[in-house]
């Protein structure tokens, strides 16, 4: 068996898990090795991490093993995440964000009720731009965060107030979330571009 190719094809299994990542069992059923075997070379991928000085490292948390950045290079990873030039937004960020501009205030899982997938990074990626925030506590079963969007939300999107919105769908669904969720980037793509020609 070549060792170095099922390490290679286990760090590329834990890039495309992001942040839920896989137990050593879902990794041996895919690379069909026993679950001991996978555990020695997650371990030997770790330590080749280290080794190498490389800026990611793999973490078991709740006996799933995920990529994660260094702790110590966070500082670096803030500046990006706050950085003006850095207004590029996923496709899953620009859905989850249209959904939050008509639907607020919001949970987390009824945004992902309305996508079908997980949305933390989303979330995560929208508050450290400041286009959304934490507005309250919804009623029920642990008392879930209320997402909404912020000042900076209307600025980048050259709104002056949320009615500015176009209607939104009567039924909004996946694909209507895409293209709003695109023509809004559109348009403040467009903006940016004018400023910059100022």
């Amino acid at each position: 068996m070549d060792y170095d190719k099922m390490k290679s094809v286990i760090e590329g299994l834990l890039f495309l898990s992001g942040d839920e990542g896989l137990d050593a069992r879902q990794i041996g059923e895919i690379i069909e090795l026993p679950e001991e075997t996978v555990v020695d070379l997650l371990e030997d991928l770790k330590a080749d991490f280290r080794r190498s000085g490389r800026g990611i490292q793999i973490v078991e948390v709740a006996r799933a093993y995920q990529l994660t950045t260094l702790p110590e290079h966070i500082e670096y990873f803030e500046k990006l995440a706050t950085s003006p030039g850095q207004s590029t937004l996923s496709q899953a960020a620009l859905e989850t964000l249209a959904i939050i501009a008509y639907k607020q205030p919001i949970t987390r899982s009824d945004i992902e009720e309305i996508r079908g997938v997980k949305c933390e990074k989303a979330l995560y990626t929208l508050q450290s731009k400041q286009l959304i925030r934490e507005v309250g506590r919804a009623e029920g079963i642990g008392r879930p965060i209320l997402y909404g969007t912020t000042k900076e939300f209307l600025e980048h999107f050259g709104l002056r107030q949320l009615q500015d919105l176009p209607e939104p769908p009567v039924n909004l669904n996946i694909d209507e979330i895409r293209q709003e969720a695109t023509a809004l980037f559109d348009k403040a793509g467009a903006d940016t571009s004018d400023k910059s020609q100022e």
